[in-house]
């Protein structure tokens, strides 16, 4: 009897420490983040260790984690497909040249230039564009913060203003998350095809929170972005706000550039090195005379 008493008791010695919930505080200082970044980030683990609900850290696509200059993959991608299929909504390109490629609008019409394709062909477009023009510039300090926040228990989201179903394959397969973590502009889509009819919030400036709100349905501990148009979503954050090669221009609406509000918000500024490939086509701005976006040496 006192036997079997013993094993009970091993037994339920065993149980208490297999069920015990794990402590997760694993950390390594990220390479290509100066020591500051780095202990900011060893920091936001030990406070975020015990946190009691989904632990979720959400960043933007472009910029962010994907290095945009000179242009975003995204309208590198739609205005080479403009180029070899010169029918294909004209009207649609014509009024996308007459817009901020930042505005609402114009990423709305990103997503409606691809009505009537397959959404297979989109995501399969996305893996293409980026092989060809983007390979090497999803950022690997940012991959790596990704990896860390993973062995921590996190949840991680991608929260982009670009076409969601151009961005979906390769970011999953280049971050390691599930394809659904990728939110951004999007229509219905009926019986596998892209429609006009766009899904709210649409994910830019203000839709971003919203976007978070809406289909993550936690509040984040960490947010990271790059620009202006990631300010609300940043904002949100419960705990860490990140904010990538912030830039320093004021726009006529504003009385500050991103980079000063982040200063005086005590936002974590990181810097990554962002230039253009050598052969780089630079389709959008010789052809279609988008913008070019800034590097970061």
């Amino acid at each position: 009897m006192k036997k079997q008493n013993l094993i009970l008791l091993f037994f339920l010695i065993l149980l208490t420490f297999v069920c015990k919930p794990r402590e997760v505080n694993h950390y390594y200082p990220i390479d290509g983040f100066d020591s500051n970044t780095n202990e900011r980030i060893k920091k936001f683990l030990e406070e975020t260790k015990n946190y009691p609900k989904r632990k979720v850290a959400t960043f933007d696509g472009d910029g962010t984690v994907l290095g945009q200059a000179p242009h975003y993959m995204a309208d590198e991608c739609l205005y080479e497909v403009a180029r070899d299929n010169p029918k294909k909504k004209p009207d649609v390109i014509k009024k996308m040249q007459q817009l901020s490629n930042v505005s609402l609008e114009y990423v709305q019409l990103r997503v409606k230039f691809f009505e009537g394709d397959n959404i297979d062909y989109l995501r399969e477009l996305g893996v293409s564009c980026y092989k060809k023009y983007y390979a090497g510039k999803v950022f690997k300090p940012m991959v790596d913060l990704i990896k860390l926040l993973k062995e921590n228990g996190f949840e991680v989201w991608i929260i982009t203003a670009s076409p969601e179903a151009m961005y979906q394959k390769f970011l999953s397969e280049e971050l390691q998350i599930p394809i659904t973590n990728i939110v951004g502009i999007k229509s219905v889509v009926r019986g596998g095809i892209i429609t006009g009819t766009m899904v709210e919030p649409i994910v830019q400036d203000h839709g971003k929170k919203e976007a978070i709100e809406t289909f993550v349905q936690a509040q984040p501990l960490l947010v990271g972005g790059n620009s202006r148009g990631d300010k609300e979503m940043i904002e949100y954050s419960q705990n860490l706000k990140l904010i990538i090669n912030p830039d320093e221009y004021v726009a006529e609406d504003q009385t500050e550039s991103i980079a000063e509000y982040a200063r005086k918000n005590n936002w974590l500024i990181a810097k990554i090195k962002d230039v253009p490939s050598q052969d780089f086509p630079y389709i959008s701005s010789k052809i279609f005379n988008i913008k070019k976006n800034k590097t970061n040496e």
